[in-house]
């Protein structure tokens, strides 16, 4: 989740610019850099202080226009040559990018093949020199020409040195919006970043391309047709803006579960090949390939997320694992012999024991990896490989879209698991990554069923205690659900394996405890029908989350919440989200 911020207009363009990167610091980054038409362009890796820094020591001139980037890696390690902005071949042309161009690698053997020389790992250059190459005099026409090419995702702000002031904008699946102001026009990936500036906001919709100017400001769509576009008056207090006109941040963030799996799938699934690709752990899949066992560690949401991987790599992948609380397992006396391998998963990656379990691993020379969330980590630094999630910044405490992109990630490295060690067919994975291409949209189906949803919360908001249960890929859910539910609500709220009710904790049921139960079609559907009847029994209210077209489950349950059906390897996905709304 990178950040942009662009400005022309009237006043000094640079303390706007390191101004609104400060501001969109929260959405994580590696590196920093910006363009000052007519001055020249600075970058830093690591924090935008970094950059403050330099361009106090080595810009000496003011200009009344440019462009600025924080960068979050998908292609290139960090470095001021990977960061942003990139050139064309004749260094006028500056561009940002938020997103990834699929076909960059065709486009750049095209470019090389014409003589065009890279210097980057990334494929925002190959886009600045694909742009730069069908530059004959107008910035919006080559802007233009290039982006039929391109298939991807993309924010973009473009500039040229030959028409000083122009800032050339464009959107396809990443947010951008633009400031109207009386001193001139301003462009962010995040309306935070300009409400310093303006409430006078443009947001632009998918395909869009905008020109601006000092004193102008145009919004054209793909064909080239313009939109009269009157600016929206944005609310005045930031932090609703942040809330994209939630109540509060997580539900905004149960709402980005769609663009949560977009983003971490994105660039990493080759759907045709029936591969995935994780640049991350490309290192050492040879290691990855040969190991007996894997051991994942975490702490709360990410460690049931590590049970739900657990079940997808041994059932899919054929790979032996077990998951370890990171406050236990820091203390083991034996943490696994040679084919060991140690994977940490931690949205910040600064989780304490978390962090202290891996440093231990490392010493007793097992193979560390990592999913992480926040590039530039201490986990991901200390880690010998790894992968990001690219959720974006989770600001609710109660983790809800990391929680969804760390399984994301497991169907991801149980397919390319799978592949790898030869216990997946190509069908198979085929069938799976199709399904996962897919999911997005069934993600959204649920979310527009959250009024059904908050009725039945209704009725059970003054409920004291309430009892999670599932079984096989579900059962780790219903610790999650009854962690979401305690950690919110302040209901004492447990999670069981269904099939241990019997032994003990179902003495704890009766009218006023009311029952969740994950019912999948998969995961011993009977076995899973028989101990909600043990709970009917004990005359417990029951709530059934079912797959639609479940016909037996209104007969079972007092209220039933249906999801849609998808691969059972990635119906844990869909099932997570009714616990976070409920």
């Amino acid at each position: 989740m990178c950040g942009i911020i662009g400005y022309t207009g009237t006043k000094n363009a640079t303390p706007i610019l390191l101004a609104g990167l400060e501001a969109l610091e929260y959405r994580g980054y590696d590196s920093a850099g910006l363009s000052i038409g007519g001055v020249g362009i600075v970058k830093a890796v690591g924090k935008v202080a970094m950059l403050r820094e330099k361009v106090a020591s080595s810009v000496t001139a003011d200009a009344t226009s440019g462009i600025a980037h924080t960068r979050w890696a998908t292609h290139g390690e960090p470095s001021e040559v990977n960061a942003h902005p990139h050139i064309d071949t004749s260094g006028q042309l500056h561009l940002v990018h938020n997103g990834i161009i699929e076909n960059y690698r065709e486009i750049k053997d095209e470019l090389i093949g014409q003589g065009y020389t890279f210097y980057s790992a990334t494929d925002t250059e190959v886009l600045a020199k694909l742009i730069g190459s069908l530059y004959a005099g107008n910035l919006e026409q080559a802007v233009t020409k290039a982006l039929a090419r391109v298939r991807g995702a993309y924010g973009l702000v473009v500039t040229h040195e030959a028409e000083p002031g122009v800032i050339i904008v464009a959107r396809l699946g990443s947010p951008i919006v633009i400031g109207v102001a009386a001193d001139g026009h301003y462009v962010a990936s995040d309306a935070v970043a300009l409400l310093p500036y303006t409430n006078r906001l443009v947001y632009l919709d998918d395909g869009e391309v905008a020109i601006l100017t000092p004193s102008t400001y145009q919004v054209k769509s793909e064909s080239g047709t313009e939109r009269q576009v009157v600016p929206e008056t944005a609310a005045a207090d930031i932090e609703v803006i942040k809330k994209d006109g939630y109540r509060h941040y997580m539900e905004k963030e149960i709402n980005e579960a769609a663009e949560v799996i977009r983003s971490t799938v994105r660039g990493r699934v080759l759907t045709g090949e029936g591969r995935v690709k994780l640049g991350g752990l490309e290192s050492v899949l040879p290691e990855l390939r040969d190991i007996h066992r894997l051991t994942i560690v975490g702490c709360g949401s990410a460690s049931f997320a590590g049970r739900v991987g657990q079940w997808m790599l041994e059932t899919y992948a054929g790979l032996p694992t077990e998951v370890e609380i990171g406050s236990e397992y820091r203390y083991r006396a034996m943490l696994g012999g040679p084919g060991t391998a140690v994977l940490a998963v931690t949205q910040s990656g600064e989780t304490a024991d978390t962090l202290a379990s891996i440093k231990r691993a490392k010493a007793e020379g097992l193979l560390t990896l990592g999913i992480v969330n926040v590039v530039g980590s201490s986990i991901a630094r200390e880690t010998a490989s790894g992968v990001y999630n690219h959720a974006g910044p989770e600001v609710a405490v109660a983790s809800t879209k990391a929680f969804l992109s760390q399984l994301t990630v497991f169907a991801l490295l149980t397919v390319l698991l799978g592949r790898e060690r030869g216990i997946m067919t190509e069908a198979a994975a085929g069938e799976i990554l199709i399904a996962l291409e897919a999911l997005p949209a069934l993600l959204d189906e649920v979310l527009s069923r959250q009024a059904g949803i908050e009725v039945i919360a209704s009725r059970y908001k003054d409920a004291t205690s309430m009892m999670y249960i599932g079984r096989g890929s579900h059962a780790p859910l219903a610790y999650e659900g009854a962690l979401k539910m305690k950690e919110v609500t302040y209901i004492h709220a447990e999670g069981y394996p269904a099939g241990e009710l019997k032994h003990g904790s179902i003495a704890l049921l009766d009218p006023q405890v009311p029952v969740v139960a994950l019912l999948p079609s998969q995961d011993v559907y009977e076995k899973m029908v028989s101990n909600i009847e043990e709970v009917k029994a004990r005359k417990a209210p029951m709530i059934i989350i079912a797959e639609d077209g479940d016909k037996h489950a209104s007969t079972l349950a007092d209220d039933v919440i249906f999801v849609p059906k998808t691969h059972p390897l990635l119906q844990p996905i869909i099932s997570t989200i009714p616990l976070q709304l409920l």
